[in-house]
């Protein structure tokens, strides 16, 4: 499950918010059209956190939630402040399992790959690999590396004429039908990730299309012959 736009520091209209929290807002804030947290009191934020959280408690003790995803966006850079941010999210969210999806691609080039892949470790955050279009200056590579009880990869497609693009849709930017010479550059790579019996989450957002059911069933069939 995405954790909320407001969590994950997107811009949130103010009428998205619970009415309290909206009226609590400061009066400069709750005129703009969309606000972000690092511009919120600390309080509210947290206050936010702890109702996404209890939202999503039943899934949890029924045995149904997997990862909270937080997809953070190409403008949240390696900082103090964003370590802090995620370090606070792990505080405030125990017992539950968070995967952190990176869109900036500094988290993990070479300067910056170690320290954010030992701090999601050290925090029991899962950190979420990806897979989307390569050479563009937004492109995350596709690090396989496993952070926590749980590892989690996200199949993006790889339509690189769209994924830079201003105004198309998101079923626009990932409609893409992988082939399989592509999927099976993942199969080594998940199976690593599987190496102690560690659960994997394969996550298909190429929804244009159909191309996701798709892509899974063959994905799965590759997985599978593989484990014999």
């Amino acid at each position: 499950m995405k954790a909320f736009r407001l969590l994950t520091h997107h811009p949130t209209p103010p009428g998205e918010l619970w009415r309290d929290l909206r009226e609590a807002l400061p009066a400069e804030l709750a005129a703009k059209p969309r606000v972000y947290a690092r511009d919120m009191p600390e309080g509210l934020v947290a206050e936010a956190l702890r109702r996404f959280a209890t939202a999503v408690r039943p899934l949890q003790e029924s045995g149904r939630l997997g990862l909270l995803l937080f997809q953070l966006p190409r403008y949240l850079y390696p900082s103090r402040v964003s370590f802090g941010y995620l370090e606070f999210v792990a505080r405030e969210l125990p017992g539950l399992t968070v995967g952190v999806e990176f869109r900036q691609p500094r988290w993990t080039d070479d300067e910056h790959r170690e320290r954010t892949l030992d701090f999601l470790a050290g925090h029991g955050l899962a950190y979420v690999c990806v897979d989307e279009p390569q050479g563009l200056a937004s492109s995350v590579p596709p690090v396989a590396a496993a952070t926590g009880e749980i590892a989690a990869v996200r199949f993006h497609g790889r339509n690189r004429e769209l994924w830079e693009e201003s105004g198309v849709s998101p079923a626009q930017r990932h409609t893409y039908d992988y082939q399989a010479a592509e999927l099976a550059e993942w199969v080594p790579r998940i199976m690593s990730l599987h190496e102690g019996g560690r659960t994997v989450h394969l996550l298909m957002n190429n929804i244009g299309g159909g191309y996701a059911i798709h892509n899974a069933r063959l994905l799965a069939r590759m997985l599978a012959d593989r484990l014999g």
